[in-house]
């Protein structure tokens, strides 16, 4: 981005313009630079670029200009010092949890999470680091669930799929007062909603898979932390163990942040009309969406995001077959394992995004047969409206 003389720039602004500024070419959209390696004047530099003490491109596992953009962006719209990009959401989470941590450590997990998140803090208890799950709004158990050994607290808010609010700046306040690092995953929000860096948290995860992209096009993650992290632990690891997005995925994401800001206040409205609506309907019991004034931490929510996001989910009465007879009737929402997109998706929780769960372990996150979870599009809401009403029909 040019320099320029304007005072801080917005978030809309950020998104359209940080990260690239035109190259030899003088381009007004940022190219992609779709190589595998890059080439040296000679040998000396070469030899200089793989030592780091000459900064430019190496190899595009851990140097490439476009991903380079995407980091340098999302940074900036996070309110970050630095960025590394991964190759999925989930990528992000491993890579942070494994450049940070060692045998013999152990980290605070709200339960309320996605569930493949939760199956990898389970699964590595087997190289000796151990995960305390706890409610993700009770603070006071966070509180008791530290040991000497904690040095990471991991939280996702808005939870999926309750859509359950942290608060983010008492967690993080727990967590450097006990020297550990509060991460937060801001998937549903994004930083076009919330800023967790702003609110005392260490270390922001996502999978730029949904609402980065938010057109369903492309798998990524990111990790935004300051730049000391990035530089001596993050980067290291990337570059060793080889978790990365690729530069075609990282010029999508790039585009995708430039429509960031609207896209999200757009599936805000709508999620909002959508969660009164079945808030209202005979057929429906407890809606889950932080945007209506009955949601357990609306205040909370209002306080910490700038509109409540597009997530909503719901109960219908009759377990798992009432609720796969809606899904089945839906016919504007894809049935699909994706959120964030511009067409609404659908949902059954309990039986995709956290069947690989035990029954109590979705129990004890309040993952029932009944629930559905919804993404919220950006079609026109009326037509939403009436395919929900035709589904509940049934």
């Amino acid at each position: 981005m040019k320099e320029h003389s304007l005072g801080e720039l917005t978030l809309a602004t950020l998104a359209c313009q940080a990260g690239v500024a035109p190259g030899n070419e003088y381009e007004n959209s940022p190219p992609i630079y779709l190589t595998s390696s890059f080439c040296f004047d000679n040998a000396a530099q070469a030899a200089a670029r793989f030592a780091g003490t000459e900064p430019g491109n190496v190899y595009s596992r851990f140097t490439n200009p476009t991903v380079r953009s995407f980091e340098q962006r999302l940074a900036a719209l996070e309110g970050g010092d630095a960025c590394v990009a991964t190759s999925s959401g989930m990528s992000a989470i491993l890579t942070t949890v494994l450049a940070l941590l060692a045998s013999g450590d152990h980290v605070i997990c709200s339960r309320s999470v996605f569930g493949t998140t939760v199956s990898l803090f389970t699964m590595l208890a087997k190289f000796g680091i151990e995960t305390t799950f706890v409610g993700p709004t009770d603070n006071e158990a966070w509180a008791r669930a530290f040991r000497p050994n904690t040095k990471m607290l991991f939280v996702e808010t808005p939870s999926n799929p309750l859509t359950e609010i942290s608060d983010i700046a008492a967690l993080s306040a727990l967590a450097h007062a006990a020297g550990a690092l509060c991460v937060v995953d801001n998937c549903f929000c994004t930083p076009a909603l919330q800023r967790p860096i702003a609110l005392g948290a260490d270390i922001v995860t996502h999978s730029a898979t949904k609402y980065l992209d938010g057109q369903g096009r492309c798998v990524g993650g990111a990790i935004v932390a300051p730049a000391a992290l990035i530089r001596e632990k993050f980067f290291p690891f990337l570059r060793t163990a080889g978790p990365s997005m690729s530069p075609f995925n990282a010029w999508v994401f790039l585009k995708g942040l430039e429509t960031l800001s609207l896209r999200m206040e757009g599936h805000s409205r709508s999620a909002a009309r959508v969660a009164e609506f079945l808030a209202a309907h005979p057929k429906v019991g407890r809606v889950f969406y932080p945007g209506l004034v009955d949601h357990p931490q609306h205040a909370l929510a209002a306080s910490q995001q700038s509109a409540f996001g597009g997530i909503v989910s719901f109960e219908v009465a009759g377990g798992q077959s009432a609720a796969w007879r809606v899904i089945d009737r839906l016919q504007l929402f894809s049935i699909t394992a994706n959120l964030g997109d511009t067409r609404s998706i659908v949902t059954h929780p309990a039986t995709t995004t956290h069947g690989r769960l035990a029954p109590a372990q979705r129990a004890q996150m309040g993952i029932t047969d009944e629930l559905i979870r919804l993404s919220v599009g950006l079609e026109g809401v009326e037509d939403l409206l009436r395919d929900l009403d035709h589904a509940l029909a049934a």
